[in-house]
């Protein structure tokens, strides 16, 4: 059988495959850029950074860079129960105490395809994105994916 398919649908099909493969390295806010807080800083401190700031969350690192948590919002509304329904003292609590300890993240090299599929199955807005010794390096959104398939998709036409 012959193959009469044309050259440019051949052409288009490479680079479908080529595009499939770009991680999302280049779409994702570099750890410089990220607002983060330690394990041992008050959580009245965090609450009010993350208010004046119009955050929903940040990654928590340890002093070597390596990322042991992540605070969100919904982390803080932990505080207003302590304080309120357990009637403990205002904010003497540290990060450590309300930080999600076991954080999801993915690797600089993880395809845009892939990283679009794994928001698709979890209700995370986020991933912090790790090297192979645990140091963030980035932090890559639903948003910071929408941008990059609109990048890949207009370099195609």
């Amino acid at each position: 059988m012959v193959n009469f398919t044309p050259t440019f649908a051949k052409e288009e099909e490479k680079s479908e495959q080529i595009k499939r493969h770009e991680s999302i390295r280049k779409y994702m806010t570099p750890a410089t850029k990220l607002i983060s807080f330690t394990p041992d800083q008050k959580i009245g401190e965090v609450i009010g950074t993350i208010l004046n700031k119009k955050i929903s969350g940040a990654p928590v690192l340890n002093d070597k860079k390596q990322l042991v948590g992540i605070i969100s919002e919904k982390d803080c509304l932990k505080v207003i129960i302590d304080e309120g329904y357990h009637n403990l003292p205002p904010s003497n609590h540290t990060v450590s105490n309300y930080m999600t300890k076991n954080v999801k993240t993915i690797s600089a090299d993880k395809d845009v395809l892939d990283a679009a599929d794994l928001f698709l199955k979890t209700n995370y807005r986020r991933y912090p994105v790790i090297d192979e010794k645990g140091k963030l390096v980035g932090q890559i959104s639903r948003r910071d994916i929408l941008r990059a398939a609109k990048a890949i998709k207009a370099s195609r036409w």
